[in-house]
């Protein structure tokens, strides 16, 4: 599975947003998770069904994301 692939869109997930592995965890959720000073070690112990590939993933397709929008402007 490449990184990318974790990150998956389904309408009737989440409404929508994309997520983790068809999991009901939004990227914004994780990506809440690292942003508030959460290392990887600590969101993978709390949260035992996430893997780390899945927190790559998020970090990668936010990249992407912000990427693509600083070259729309």
């Amino acid at each position: 599975m490449s990184q990318l692939e974790r990150i998956t869109l389904d309408p009737d997930i989440c409404h929508g947003k994309p997520c983790v592995r068809h999991m009901r965890w939004p990227v914004e959720v994780v990506l809440d998770l690292v942003s508030s000073g959460m290392s990887m070690n600590e969101i993978l112990a709390d949260h035992p069904e996430l893997e780390r590939e899945d927190v790559r993933a998020c970090l990668a397709y936010t990249g992407l994301l912000t990427s693509a929008s600083m070259q729309s402007m």
